[in-house]
């Protein structure tokens, strides 16, 4: 099992299973930004040399100041964190709700938070044959808000790679309910401002968005997130998080991505051709391939191949090819697999290693 510790990318792990040192993978079980990092990045290591000696700033104030301008929104309104992980973490420690609602399949990080302050957990099962949509008429948000105090929502959804419609959201905020947003892959989502509810919640008591920086421009060693919400609503996150909880090259890095204008549209621009493609051929192979809005794709195993996703991805790991067993997720059994989307060269490595696994009349390739 590759996601021993609850994730993908876990390099050190593949080595040990499959006897391959890590740069020799190609790596489809995380979900990073195949053109990054940018060049920014590289300029901010060569200059970090003179600032190692120093705290980093407790306040994260050029960050914050920089995101602020970036979605329009008041400085007091972003609290920065250690990956958007920490925030899931502090957000439900502040809030202490007595009943969360997730829709599954989700992030398991959701429910190990509120698990972790003794919370109980409340499931909506999102429907394969409706495309794991979060369906704003479902009778189940009408019973869940009734007893319920937060809903965590994920918009992109890991790992569906579906949005939820901003209406929704704030037919729950009408509830009476609190609200997390998690929008960690939201910055690949080309019509962003339609779904996007940074701006809500800087004005929202009751409403939080969490947003990543390491999957975009690619920077997961850089563990680096940030959450907005009003500023009185975040005070009593502000005063649990651990001081310098985010170092200072993370500081650094991400004030420098945030000008990397051209790396984001090329970005969207990569990703309109290759999903698509990608898709097309996973399907030609026979998957069943659900939408998906950003960098992943969620994918079911033809039922003719014989195979697990445990025992895919072991067959899959041999060839140096690393994929996320999506049975690991509540709510998908053993039939669900999760590939990010790369460049084209490696999108066919993968499509050549799916091939020999299996095969339309159910036997193992050789």
């Amino acid at each position: 099992m590759l996601e021993r510790f609850g994730h993908g990318g876990d390099l050190r792990t593949a080595e040990e299973a499959f006897g391959l040192p890590a740069e020799q993978f190609v790596d489809f079980s995380s979900n990073m930004n195949p053109l990054g990092p940018p060049a920014a990045v590289r300029k901010a290591l060569s200059s970090y040399a003179d600032m190692i000696g120093q705290y980093p700033d407790p306040a994260v104030r050029g960050l914050r100041r920089k995101l602020a301008l970036h979605h329009d929104i008041d400085e007091q309104s972003i609290v920065i964190g250690n990956g958007a992980a920490e925030l899931i973490d502090l957000i439900v420690r502040a809030l202490q709700p007595h009943l969360t609602t997730l829709a599954v399949p989700c992030f398991d990080e959701y429910g190990d938070a509120v698990r972790k302050i003794g919370g109980a957990v409340y499931e909506i099962k999102l429907s394969a044959d409706k495309q794991f949509v979060l369906d704003i008429e479902a009778e189940q948000l009408t019973s869940a808000a009734a007893g319920g105090s937060l809903f965590m929502l994920g918009s992109p959804n890991n790992p569906t790679g579906q949005l939820v419609e901003p209406e929704l959201i704030m037919k729950l905020l009408n509830t009476g309910a609190y609200v997390v947003v998690d929008e960690a892959f939201m910055d690949f989502v080309p019509d962003e401002s339609r779904y996007s509810l940074i701006r809500e919640a800087a004005r929202h008591e009751r409403l939080f968005v969490i947003r990543s920086m390491t999957k975009f421009y690619s920077i997961p060693g850089i563990r680096l997130g940030y959450i907005v919400g009003t500023p009185r609503a975040l005070s009593g996150l502000r005063r649990l998080q651990v001081p310098w909880s985010v170092n200072s090259l993370a500081q650094l890095i991400g004030e420098a991505v945030l000008d990397e204008s051209d790396f984001a549209s090329q970005t969207l621009e990569w990703l309109k051709e290759e999903r698509p493609w990608l898709t097309a051929q996973l399907q030609a192979i026979g998957f069943e391939v659900y939408p998906s809005t950003v960098n992943y794709l969620l994918l079911r195993i033809p039922r003719e191949a014989g195979l697990s996703a445990s025992m895919l991805q072991l067959e899959m790991g041999k060839q140096g090819v690393l994929i996320r067993d999506a049975s690991r997720f509540p709510g998908l059994d053993h039939t669900y697999i999760r590939v990010a989307v790369k460049l084209r060269e490696h999108n066919e490595l993968l499509l050549v290693a799916m091939m020999k696994c299996i095969n339309r009349d159910g036997e193992r390739g050789d």
